[in-house]
């Protein structure tokens, strides 16, 4: 069943009628359906007993498809039931770590969870432009008001605490309760430049082709340059890309900036043996979003034990899926959500 509704937000347009009457005519829509399991999910991806897992598809205001996986806890109403908005990290999904275990341990805890997929998952990772994503953020929040639910708390992991800051920072609507941001980093343009680049003469090639690509209004094409990426190998990356996400002369990616703009109580969490996250980069967040004048109630930072050497794997919090549900589980108890 596919459902329809237009937005507060959109001017819609006025056609005259022979009586003299006029007839409003939706300017735009966010409209979701539940659609079958998608094909190739893992086994494991499934409702623990008593909880259900259906799956969505969303087309955002531009006509985007979201793809959306929702757990919801047994039979309790949605008017009752905190819902978590999960967005993955970069060419992430809603199956993958951390998104995929925690909308399995939360479900167990009584919160319904909405993974969605934005448009840079998967084999779209490095194509998006950051503005835009803000889209996606706000066509599963909108479902997720049609659902019901009335308490939603946001959940961004790496690239996704970015977007998931931002949408807070802009977005003051009275039931965003909380903001839950794990493996963040904290200020993306200057770690791309300086920790996954490094290399100026590269970087310089970047910047100068991204323009270049935005002036001939091809900014979605991928640039003849590779960039630097967490992998340590080049990668390939489009123009809106880059200038929106890692130029440190136009991206407004930069969670030092936003944390210290959201009105709402924010949970940081990394794992001590994150090997794409530095150390230090929670401390900046947690250092702007507590400054005199910054605007959350509370920020805490918990780090994860993790005896291991750092690894891209410890990013997604592979060996404290356990630790990582309970922590956010309790924080959102100590909230009362």
């Amino acid at each position: 069943m596919r459902t329809v509704f237009a937005l507060w937000a959109l001017v819609s347009l006025v056609i005259a009628m022979p009586d003299g009457a006029v007839a409003a005519q939706t300017a735009a829509s966010i409209e979701y359906e539940f659609v079958a399991r998608p094909p190739g999910l893992p086994a494991g991806f499934a409702a623990p007993p008593g909880a259900t897992l259906e799956f969505l598809a969303i087309k955002t205001l531009d006509g985007v498809r979201v793809d959306a996986a929702l757990w919801r806890p047994g039979a309790r109403p949605a008017s009752d039931t905190t819902l978590v908005l999960t967005v993955h990290g970069s060419g992430g999904n809603y199956h993958g770590n951390p998104s995929g275990f925690l909308g399995k341990g939360l479900v167990v805890k009584g919160y319904a969870v909405l993974g969605i997929n934005t448009r840079q998952h998967d084999d779209k990772v490095n194509t998006d432009n950051f503005l835009d994503v803000r889209r996606d953020l706000d066509a599963a929040v909108h479902v997720a008001r049609a659902l019901g639910y009335r308490s939603l708390v946001l959940h961004g992991q790496s690239l996704g605490n970015i977007q998931v800051q931002f949408y807070a920072a802009t977005s003051w609507d009275a039931d965003l309760k909380a903001v839950i941001l794990t493996g963040p980093f904290a200020n993306l343009p200057w770690k791309s430049r300086h920790l996954l680049v490094q290399n100026e003469e590269n970087f310089r090639q970047l910047s100068e082709e991204a323009v270049k690509a935005l002036r001939e209004g091809r900014a979605d094409a991928v640039l003849p340059v590779r960039m630097g990426w967490i992998t340590g190998q080049p990668v390939p990356v489009t123009g809106q890309h880059f200038l929106t996400y890692r130029s440190e002369a136009s991206s407004t990616a930069d969670g030092t900036y936003w944390i210290r703009r959201v009105p709402r109580p924010i949970l940081l969490v990394r794992d001590g043996a994150d090997g794409v996250v530095e150390p230090f980069e929670p401390y900046m967040l947690l250092s702007a979003g507590t400054a005199p004048g910054a605007l959350p109630p509370s920020v805490k930072l918990v780090v994860i034990p993790n005896a291991r050497p750092r690894s891209p794997a410890a990013h997604g919090f592979a060996d404290n899926a356990p630790a990582l549900v309970d922590a956010v589980a309790a924080w959102l108890g100590e909230l009362k959500l």
